[in-house]
Order: C-alpha cells, then structure tokens, then sequence
C-alpha cells in the first residue's frame, strides 16, 4: 500500500473520531452553559416575585381574600413559565402554578448555593429554594424542567454527528492530496537510488538538498551507505590484491631455500652411510633454511595485517612500556649483546599494539645482527624521549654503518646486504608500521662517526584527536616504498 494511502486511510479514521470527540466537549459545555441560564433565569424570577410573595403570605395571614387573590394574579404573573410554589409558616400551600412536580416529590427547604436538580419518575427539575422573611414568614420554590434544554442540546448533537460523517471523506481526500505532494521527493529518490549504476559509487548519488528534513536524511543515510560500500568494496579488492601479492612473494622467495632443503634431503637418502661430520653439516643446512623460511613466512604475513588492519585495531599505548618490553626480550635471546637504554616513565602514542612490537623487535635485531665489529660483542643505545608533539625512538649501533647511497635501499623488500642471514622484510616491517602511524623512520650515523643510528619519530597520543586516519594506500607486500 503506497504511503499516500496509508496516510489518508489513517485520517479518514482519526478525522471522525476527533470531530466526535471534540463534540462530546462542545456538548457538555453547551450544556452547561444552557443550565447556567436556566439557573440565572430561577434568580431573576425569585427576585421578580419575592415582594408579590411576601404581601401574598401577609395578606393570607391577615385573613384578606381580595388582597390575596390580587398578590395571587401578580405572582403567577412576575413568574411567567416558571413553576412556582409558595407555602406558609404552617405547612399550608399558599400557592401552586405553571409546571409542577407531583406532589410525592420532596423539595429541598433551602437552596444556599443555586439550584438543585431533583429527580422524580423519570423527569428532572431544576429547583430553587429560599426562605421568605418577614411578617408573614413561609418558604418560595420555584423550579423549570430540567428537559427544557433538550431541543438545543439535541441539535447541537445532530450537527456534531453531520460534521463527523462529512469530515471522514473530505479529510481523507485532503490528506490524500498533502501526502501525494509531500511524498514526491521521496519518490524521487527511490527512482534515483534504483537507476543508481552499483560501480559508480557513492559519487554519482550525490545531489542537491530538497529543503525536507526526512528526506535529506535518508538521501545522506543512502549515500553514507554506499560510501561504506565503496570503502568496503576497495578494501575487498585491497585484500584480494594482498593474498595474490603473498602468495607470488611467499613462491618466489620460499623457491631457493625449498629447492636447499631438498637438494640436503637427497643427499641424506642417497648416502645413508654419510660420516658423521658431514651429516652433521647437512642437518645445520637444513636447520637454516628451516629458520629462514619460518622468519620469511613470518614476516610476510606480518606486513600483510600492516596491509589490512583497522583503525579498531588502534588504541592509546604507553611506548616507554612497550620499548623496555622489546629491550627485554632482545637481551633475553642475545645474552652477549650489550644494550644501555633510556626511557622517560611514560610516553603515550595512539597506536597497534601488535605492530608496534614488530617494529621494535626488528629494529633491535637488526641492530644486534648488524651493528658490531667483528669480533666484538654488540652494542646498542636505545633512547626514547618527546620532543615537541612526537615521540622520538633512536637506536645507535657500532656497526659498519650504512652508505648515504644506500640508505633508501634498506627498507626496500627482500633487500639484503651480502653474507646477511635475515629475510630481507625487517626493515621493510619498521618502514610500514612508521607509515601506518603517520610517524617516520631515517637512517643516519651514529654519534661518534661509528655505527648507524636509526630514528623513528610517531605522533603523540592527543585528547583532540584521539584517533588517526590511515593511509589511503597500504600495498607495502606489493610494492617498494
């Protein structure tokens, strides 16, 4: 059913109802209004009758006919058709006229707040009580039927029933009409959203605002929709071209150690006799490109979550901590290795967690693979301390250093230097998480003229912006940065 529709069906119910409602108060207010005049009219015909009352009830007391036949004709006719009832001290009905209540029916002595209504075999009479004072005391009553205002009250029913039953058709049609008209620009959009081409994207659904809150709304909603799909979409692709990247490095890289192992594999099945050194150093070969091959996988896969990860993924992380726990753990797995580190007791960065850790751990071990003279055992200086709005890492080592010429090269994939025994991804690992974190990575010489020094600055973490925005493209298992 069109909302058009909807919208009249559910007027022309509620219109009635309403108007019938509104009857219901205009009805009881009418009544009301028309007791109130019966009860103003009660008060003016008392005061109208009251001194004829008292010089009947004299009169009749004093025992003169003539005057009281003469107050008799004057009551009835200040009380006009108003019934009228007027009694003496003791109990004697002076005086009865115009409509009456039976005589069975027990008036009120006195009425001190207006009059009443007393209700007697199925009729209602409004009546008015009071005293009569004077010489000749006695009571006056004078009451109208109650039904006299039935004809108006029943008119003024009759119109409100013939308002309700023109008011469900026209109001239906009318709001009809204002739904049809209001409905347009929604109707529109629907007819832009399903002409919309799914690989123009959200783009081609832009449009101007129509001035109706609802609708421009629904328009955003429509268009942050398909720009979640869009951002989705290129995200799918993202890792489609991530697992296909994977898989060609994985194939090209894992060749040369497989094709190792197998060729240390055959020559262990061919000569079963092998002495025992030489089998020995087969087994290391084995053992090395075993480890080769686990450091490559690992690493690729690595810098593939670089490529995919979510900005859900980043929370506010203390460096100082996670910089201790990586100088930890390369002490632990290189006893000779000789580390001075220097940390403040906090510095926060807006960070991932898990990436951040591999950044540090191939800095450090890249420092102790490579930064020492032969011979000696290594030596690095870690510092970590803020400056300005950045939180700057340092890594000195007193290696051989690296060439100005080829200082780009190191964080290129699969880069190695001759006789090293790394994967050639772990510099390539500290380069990506730098960029993820709208941070950099440089490399320089140490102080003192020895060794490299390596220089991660990353943003600190702000109360203004307590989140980051990544970069719009992550390709790093794909291509050189």
């Amino acid at each position: 059913m069109k909302l058009a529709t909807r919208i009249a069906l559910s007027v022309t119910v509620v219109m009635p109802l309403l108007v019938l409602a509104a009857g219901l108060l205009v009805l009881g207010l009418v009544s009301r209004d028309l007791r109130q005049q019966q009860d103003t009219r009660l008060h003016d015909r008392a005061s109208a009758v009251l001194p004829d009352v008292r010089a009947l009830l004299t009169a009749d007391r004093n025992g003169r006919p003539k005057a009281e036949q003469n107050q008799h004709r004057k009551v009835l006719g200040d009380a006009l058709d108003t019934g009228i009832r007027v009694r003496s001290a003791d109990g004697t009905v002076v005086l009865e006229g115009g409509p009456q209540p039976a005589e069975a029916v027990r008036l009120p002595d006195q009425t001190p707040d207006g009059p009443v209504t007393v209700r007697a075999k199925g009729r209602a009479w409004r009546v008015l009580s009071m005293p009569v004072t004077g010489a000749a005391p006695g009571n006056l009553w004078l009451y109208t039927p109650a039904s006299a205002t039935d004809p108006q009250l029943a008119a003024v029913r009759r119109r409100v029933l013939l308002v309700a039953l023109l008011a469900a058709p026209v109001s239906g049609l009318l709001a009809y009409g204002l739904a049809e008209r209001a409905t347009v620009s929604v109707r529109r959009l629907s007819r832009r959203a399903a002409a919309l081409d799914p690989a123009a994207g959200a783009a081609a659904f832009a449009g101007a605002p129509v001035k109706i809150a609802e609708v421009d709304e629904l328009s955003a909603a429509i268009g942050q929709l398909l720009a979640r799909y869009d951002e989705q979409a290129a995200r799918t692709a993202q890792a489609l071209d991530t697992a296909r990247s994977f898989s060609s490095a994985a194939s090209h890289e894992l060749r040369t150690p497989l094709m190792s192992m197998q060729t240390d594999l055959d020559v262990l099945a061919a000569h079963p006799d092998l002495p025992p050194e030489e089998r020995a150093e087969v087994v290391r070969d084995l053992r090395s490109d075993h480890a080769r091959l686990l450091e490559l996988l690992t690493a690729l896969r690595m810098l593939a979550l670089g490529d995919l990860v979510e900005v859900s993924a980043f929370a506010p992380l203390d460096l100082a901590e996670l910089v201790d726990a990586a100088v930890g753990e390369t002490s632990r797995r290189h006893g000779e290795a000789q580390l001075d580190v220097e940390l403040p007791a906090e510095l926060r960065v807006f960070g991932w967690d898990s990436g951040l850790k591999i950044m540090l751990a191939n800095l450090l071990r890249n420092a102790v693979v490579h930064g020492h003279r032969p011979g000696e055992p290594p030596r690095i200086t870690v510092r970590l301390r803020p400056q300005g709005s950045c939180a700057v890492l340092t890594v000195d080592d007193e290696g051989p250093g690296v060439p100005p010429a080829e200082r780009e090269a190191v964080f290129r994939r699969f880069h190695h230097r001759p006789g090293s025994p790394g994967s050639g991804l772990g510099l390539t690992l500290v380069a990506q998480q730098a960029a993820l974190h709208h941070g950099t990575v440089t490399l320089g010489d140490a102080p003192g003229g020895g060794g490299a020094r390596f220089e991660v600055r990353l943003p600190l973490a702000s109360a203004d912006e307590p989140t980051l925005r990544l970069p719009v493209r992550r390709d790093w298992i794909s291509r050189d940065h």
